[in-house]
């Protein structure tokens, strides 16, 4: 039998609010990006989500009874900030810090994240979202006024959920980007006031919260080369270190990369750097590294156009691994992956890791009878969780905690509610809201389980 993990490992969830406040008028909430957002045939709109504004107690409750003591939330800006950077809603700052003490009340630590994706709609509109330093600035002015409302009480933070995202082309669906031309700049443009979000708002914690604890966030999937093919290795190798290195070694206390910063220059982008800011920067070291987990993938450099920026290398080169199992959204499972990303964290950077998100989403349906028989889950959280147990006692990592992402069901990040990742249904889908009832699935009895013994009944 292997060893349980150590006794004060923190296990629990990780959600978005957008993904399940809901409310989206109520409070004094201003608008965000999402709340303009039309519904289509897999998508819901965002304005009910899974109605946790008015449910959240229901939910701890379930949270307390699988035993886990750890939980990670956004606070969404436009409940505390209307406008994003005009008066401070206090209706909204009052609601989150009921909502901490009821997490606190049932001994489960918060994690408050402070962004995920869904910009005030007011500062998108004016600004452009984060291609605008004023933007940047904002957010800070935001952040420092979470930090100084529920800083006393919680300990753990990060600023922007999988940080690395906005280095790759998704970063125009996530940050408040409204109009352009989609261009490499505007990227780089908006990586780095990202960045710079986060170095200010991290000094600032260490500098009022002392023993406070905040942490750089990635969305790794592990990249294999399709091929031992040098030039397959070389560009698995380019990608990992713009879209993985360059920000770890950013948390770690050592700046960006030299490498990424060679093409910056290169590409005439260096204006954007501003001397003061890489001062910042240089100041700053994160107290853990975190990030989130959910299946490998292979890059087949023959397909990628001579020229390709690197941030742009997985548009073209992605293809499937024919040695993995894929789900119905084709995410390849990977245990194996999981542990050496951990193993190479802690080797690498001698920071505490923590995994905050994984989980597998698949499409189901409840009868409004009979328990949902998920073994499917079951396997995917016992691999990994195994897969975390080996990088912890065969390979020498610090792991602080494993938080599953959604344990119970909420919209996926494409609004989609037939993607499930919960091990407790919630009985809604796209565009019928019927009860929102919490089901418990198999996978919630066998999860009690593994959490009440620390890891050691797998």
């Amino acid at each position: 039998m292997k060893p349980s993990l150590p006794a004060n490992f923190l296990w629990g969830n990780s959600v978005s609010s957008m993904q399940t406040e809901g409310a989206w008028n109520e409070g004094g909430k201003g608008m965000s990006v999402y709340d303009i957002r039309e519904p289509k045939e897999f998508a819901s709109d965002w304005k009910v989500a899974t109605d946790s504004y008015h449910r959240y107690e229901e939910d701890f409750d379930l949270m307390k009874d699988l035993g886990m003591n750890c939980y990670r939330f956004q606070i969404a800006w436009s409940r505390v900030c209307p406008t994003g950077d005009g008066e401070f809603n206090e209706e909204g700052i009052a609601f989150y810090d009921r909502f901490i003490d009821a997490l606190i009340e049932r001994g489960i630590e918060p994690m408050i994240c402070l962004y995920h994706f869904d910009m005030p709609l007011a500062m998108a509109e004016k600004y452009n979202g984060f291609t605008d330093r004023r933007v940047m600035d904002a957010f800070i002015r935001y952040g420092k006024k979470v930090i100084d409302s529920f800083g006393d009480k919680v300990t753990w933070w990060l600023t922007f959920n999988e940080q690395n995202l906005y280095h790759m082309p998704e970063t125009f669906l996530i940050s408040g980007y409204m109009r352009g031309d989609k261009t490499l700049r505007e990227l780089y443009e908006i990586q780095h006031h990202v960045m710079m979000a986060h170095a200010h708002l991290t000094n600032y914690l260490h500098d009022t919260k002392p023993g406070k604890l905040m942490g750089g966030m990635l969305a790794h999937a592990q990249v294999y080369p399709a091929t031992c093919k040098p030039r397959d290795v070389f560009c698995v190798q380019q990608l990992d270190e713009f879209f993985n290195q360059n920000l770890l070694r950013a948390f770690a206390g050592e700046g960006y990369s030299p490498e990424v910063m060679h093409f910056v220059k290169q590409s005439g982008f260096d204006d954007i750097y501003r001397e003061e800011d890489l001062a910042v920067l240089a100041s700053m070291k994160n107290d853990y590294m975190a990030f989130s987990y959910y299946a490998s993938r292979t890059l087949n450099s023959d397909a990628i156009p001579e020229g390709t920026a690197v941030n742009n290398y997985m548009l073209f080169g992605d293809t499937p691994n024919p040695h993995l199992k894929a789900t119905e959204w084709n995410w390849q499972i990977d245990p194996l992956g999981f542990r050496s990303i951990i193993t190479r964290y802690y080797n690498d950077w001698r920071l505490p890791v923590f995994p905050i998100e994984n989980g597998i989403g698949v499409i189901e349906s409840w009868d409004g009878e009979h328990i949902i028989e998920d073994d499917y889950r079951i396997a995917y959280h016992r691999d990994h969780i195994n897969a975390m147990k080996a990088a912890i006692f065969e390979d020498g990592a610090q792991v602080i905690g494993y938080l599953g992402w959604g344990l119970i069901d909420i919209l996926s990040s494409q609004g989609d509610m037939r993607k499930r990742y919960g091990v407790v249904y919630v009985n809604r889908e796209n565009h019928d809201l019927k009860d929102l009832k919490r089901v418990p699935k198999k996978s919630y009895e066998w999860l009690k389980k593994a959490i009440h013994s620390n890891g050691e009944e797998m």
